[in-house]
């Protein structure tokens, strides 16, 4: 068995709109999923990603509006990269970031910077055999785009602890020190421990959530029983009706998940149109003219894309 790298990363804001605006026309990627919190549905779950809504290119949001600033600590990523496919890329979003205000920092075939609410997000140039997964945009040249993940980072104060789990129980591969490849067939990740801060991690607006781990559908419940196995306390595989999923805490403390790929995003509505409307899943669906007043309305960026 093998994980196929990073599935999607999911995160936290307190501005839905802004946050619209920034993940969407910014930085080009597809809104494909307008849905709801499903522990929660009175707040969104915004998901973003390339055209096709794929597996390996999905940032998700949990909308809370109102939410303090939150701050990265151990046991948490602190730091999410994107690929690009060349240096030249990095010129391109150096200005175009510059031109929305946002201050980059390039080092190293790298571009830095957060996003309006203080995530920090990096775009690196990465040799990898993977598929591009590039959304359309008409002001971002394709050559220029993001095209998936390449890793997080998270802080730890003991990066040790974990390296036998990653390594037995998920199949990481050691890339250097307090680093780590989680690569299967068709796609990869890297997953990287940096020391953490003295002050306590507080979630919020602009921290990271959880990081999720792509499974093959039919491999789920078999990993669940090796993540056990190697010590962690997998909870009962959840159907979130896009995928299914099973949470754990790694060693160093951050929020894992394992993702299936598929379903996918196109279980409720046709790829050309995937996240101008609010989609619930059956279960949410009788709760619609409830959710929809309370919910906050969002800037429409698709137009702008065709």
């Amino acid at each position: 068995m093998k994980l196929e790298g990073i599935h999607h990363v999911t995160c936290i804001t307190a501005d839905a709109p802004g946050n619209v605006d920034f993940y969407a026309r910014v930085l080009g990627l597809r809104l494909v999923k307008k849905t709801v919190n499903q522990d929660d549905p009175t707040v969104y779950h915004l998901f973003y990603a390339d055209e096709r809504g794929s597996a390996g290119a999905d940032i998700t949001f949990f909308e809370y509006p109102g939410i303090p600033r939150g701050r990265a600590g151990a046991g948490m990523v602190h730091s999410i990269t994107f690929r690009l496919g060349a240096e030249t890329a990095l010129d391109f979003w150096a200005e175009r970031l510059g031109a929305e205000g946002v201050e980059t920092e390039r080092a190293d075939g790298a571009l830095q910077f957060s996003d309006p609410e203080g995530l920090r997000l990096e775009l690196a140039v990465v040799d990898v055999p993977d598929e591009p997964l590039v959304a359309d945009s008409p002001d971002i040249p394709r050559e220029h785009a993001i095209q998936g993940f390449d890793s997080v980072r998270a802080y730890s104060r003991a990066p040790s602890a974990s390296a036998a789990f990653l390594e037995q129980g998920l199949g990481f591969q050691p890339r250097g020190e307090n680093e780590w490849e989680l690569r299967g067939d068709r796609r990869g990740g890297r997953y990287v421990y940096d020391e953490a801060p003295e002050e306590r991690g507080l979630g919020g607006a602009g921290t990271v959530h959880h990081v999720a781990w792509a499974s093959p559908p039919d491999e789920l419940d078999e990993w669940r029983h090796r993540v056990a196995a190697a010590g962690a306390s997998p909870t009962p595989e959840i159907d979130r009706f896009y995928f299914k999923s099973v949470y754990f805490r790694e060693p160093s403390g951050v929020l894992f998940e394992l993702a299936t790929i598929g379903p996918g995003f196109t279980t409720d509505e046709p790829l050309e149109t995937l996240g101008e409307r609010l989609s619930l899943p059956p279960r949410f669906e009788h709760l619609r003219d409830e959710l929809e007043p309370v919910l906050t309305p969002l800037p429409d960026v698709r137009p702008a894309r065709r």
